[in-house]
C-alpha cells in the first residue's frame, strides 16, 4: 500500500521517536522513507539576518536528516534525504505532491511546540492541504504504539470525506491483517430535553444503522468484513470515539478531516481535530478526494 513514506522532522525527541514507528511501517511494506527538514526561512528573524543564520539552520537540519538516515540504514530501509528552505507546511505539502508520496507521517508537535496542543502548528496546517493521508502521533503515546496493527477503527458519518478514509482504512485493514472496527456516534447534547426525544433518537439511529450498513457493505467489496459495526451514544462524538479506542483497544483510527457538518470548512475545531490532539494511538487523516493510487 506504502511505497513512498515522507517524514519530516525537526530533530526534536518526539520525532526521533515516530521514526522507529515509520520504519517499521517501511520495513514491512518494503516502502522508501523520504527523510526531510525544512530550514525555515519565513520567519521575521531569518528573514532579516540571512547569510549565516540560513547556512546555520542547513547545517543543522543535514545532521538532522542524517542522523534519521543512518538508522534508517541500520534498518536497512531505503531512504532519501533532504533539506530545504521555505514555509514548513507548504514545503511538506509541495514535496509530497511533487515526489508522489504515498503517506506523511509526523508526531503531533515539535522542538517549538511541547507544551502545546496541535492548534496552530505546522502539523495541523499539513493535515488541511496534504494531497495524501497524513499520519500523526502523540510524541507521549509514540512509544506505546502496537505494530502491526490489529485493530483498525473508522468512524463514519456517512459523508463523502468519510467514504473516503472507510476506503483508505479498509485498504489498511486488508493489507495489515487487521481487524476492521465501524463506528457511528450519536452526540446526546443533539438529543435536548423536548418530549419529541424518543422519537429524535429512534430516527437518528436508525440513520447511524443505515450509515453503517452501506459502510459495511462497502468494506466488504474491498475484500474486508469488519468485526463490529456499532452505534454508540455519548455526550460528544470525539468522546464516544476515544472511549471506543480504550474499550477495544484499537491499534489505529482512520478518519476524514472533516465530515456532514464541516464540509465547507478545514480541521479546525472538528472531531477530528480534537482525534488528533487527544487521541492514544496514531490517528490517519484522509482528505476527501485524495490523490488516486
Amino acid at each position: 500500500m506504502y511505497d513512498q513514506i515522507l517524514f519530516p522532522t525537526d530533530g526534536s525527541e518526539g520525532a526521533d521517536v515516530a521514526l522507529e514507528h515509520v520504519l517499521d511501517v517501511a520495513e514491512r511494506h518494503g516502502a522508501s522513507v523520504h527523510v526531510l527538514n525544512v530550514a525555515d526561512t519565513k520567519r521575521d528573524s531569518v528573514v532579516q539576518l540571512q547569510g549565516e543564520v540560513i547556512d546555520a539552520l542547513e547545517e543543522e537540519g543535514e545532521d538532522v536528516v542524517q542522523r534519521a538516515a543512518a538508522r534508517a540504514t541500520e534498518r536497512r530501509v531505503d531512504v532519501v534525504t533532504e533539506v530545504l528552505q521555505g514555509a514548513p507546511d507548504e514545503t511538506i505539502v509541495d514535496y509530497a505532491d511533487s515526489r508522489d508520496v504515498d503517506l506523511i507521517v509526523l508526531p503531533t508537535h515539535g522542538r517549538r511546540g511541547l507544551p502545546r496542543f496541535l492548534l496552530g502548528s505546522v502539523t495541523e496546517r499539513v493535515l488541511r492541504r496534504s494531497p495524501v493521508p497524513v499520519l500523526t502521533m502523540r510524541p507521549a503515546e509514540v512509544g506505546d504504539v502496537r505494530y502491526p496493527y490489529e485493530d483498525v477503527l473508522v468512524p463514519t458519518d456517512g459523508s463523502e470525506c468519510a467514504r473516503d478514509a472507510l476506503s483508505v482504512g479498509a485498504d489498511v485493514a486488508l493489507d495489515e491483517g487487521a481487524d476492521l472496527h465501524l463506528l457511528s456516534v450519536i452526540a446526546t447534547t443533539s438529543l435536548g430535553a423536548d418530549v419529541r426525544t424518543d422519537v429524535m433518537r429512534a430516527e437518528l439511529e436508525a440513520s447511524a444503522n443505515r450509515i453503517l450498513e452501506e459502510a459495511a457493505e462497502s468494506a466488504s467489496a474491498a475484500g474486508v468484513d469488519p468485526v463490529s459495526t456499532t452505534v454508540e451514544y455519548g455526550p460528544s462524538i470525539h468522546e464516544a470515539i476515544l472511549s471506543y479506542i480504550e474499550e477495544r483497544n484499537v491499534d489505529l483510527v482512520v478518519v476524514g478531516t472533516h465530515g456532514r457538518t464541516g464540509l465547507g470548512r478545514y480541521l479546525l475545531g472538528s472531531v477530528t481535530d480534537y482525534l488528533v490532539r487527544t487521541s492514544p494511538v496514531p490517528v490517519l487523516t484522509v482528505r476527501g478526494g485524495e490523490r488516486a493510487e
